[in-house]
């Protein structure tokens, strides 16, 4: 695809799932892709394998270093990393915070870093992955659905005020996906997300097919635009119809 040859290209979170998926499939293309994640075994397994560049560590702080490996320049900057936090009101105070800071704070200093440069230059790409609970919820999961409003609310607010200068953004809002973090949400992701679970690989062909269209939000589950129309239009039936999926929940409990 022409518009990521010869890119550089920064996954966070691409030690396996969707974000392994997203620099397998950019190198594929012909990027230069940096491989981050957290456990520097995985990021460096993922980069031999495409002939990227492991940069570990902190989503929140590898940007420079990043840039630094890529020639000085990063094109496409995918905020890919996250947390599935579970729990109610009730959970922690720091599970809250480590949500916000991996879910949304690290998409806000990644963009502090990528957007002088890019705004003066008048190109560059960020690809979010939110997920479908940042359009509608996720029972069971108040910390990640939140802050998976968040981050979709960051993401649609960059899109709205730099367009114009040449910013594209993207917004990928999955339901479930056959990962490790699915495999961790236990009997809520069974019921609710693993029915209709698809590979990682489906993920990124519908990024793939909403660059080629320069469509914002992307969903690779398109049934969600029905929710999402239905939860617009109709809150209190689409509320009422939710509460009902969190009763047979806690009833399988």
């Amino acid at each position: 695809m022409g518009v990521v040859e010869g890119a550089g290209v920064v996954v966070t979170g691409a030690g396996g799932g969707i974000g392994a998926a997203l620099a397998r499939r950019f190198a594929a293309e012909g990027a230069r892709v940096v491989v981050n994640d957290l456990d520097a075994a995985r990021a460096e397994a993922v980069a031999r394998e495409i002939g990227g560049i492991a940069v570990p560590g902190d989503a929140s702080a590898i940007v420079a270093d990043a840039r630094d490996a890529l020639g000085g320049t990063v094109d496409v900057y995918c905020a890919n990393a996250g947390l599935a936090s579970g729990g109610s009101e009730a959970a922690d105070e720091k599970v809250w915070a480590l949500a916000w800071d991996v879910n949304v704070m690290a998409h806000v200093r990644a963009a502090q870093e990528l957007l002088p440069e890019w705004l003066e230059r008048g190109s560059g790409r960020f690809v979010s992955t939110v997920s479908a609970a940042g359009l509608l919820t996720m029972i069971g999961a108040a910390p990640y659905s939140v802050t998976k409003h968040g981050a979709y609310a960051f993401a649609e607010w960059l899109s709205l005020t730099y367009r114009h200068r040449g910013l594209k953004v993207h917004a990928i809002c999955p339901q479930g996906v056959r990962t490790d973090m699915l495999a961790g949400t236990g009997s809520v992701g069974d019921l609710v997300l693993a029915p209709t679970a698809i590979e990682p690989e489906a993920v990124v062909q519908a990024l793939f097919d909403g660059i080629e269209e320069d469509r914002f939000l992307i969903l690779p589950h398109p049934e969600v635009a029905d929710y999402y129309q239905a939860r617009a239009a109709a809150p209190d039936r689409w509320l009422t119809s939710m509460n009902h999926l969190q009763q047979k929940w806690e009833a399988t409990r």
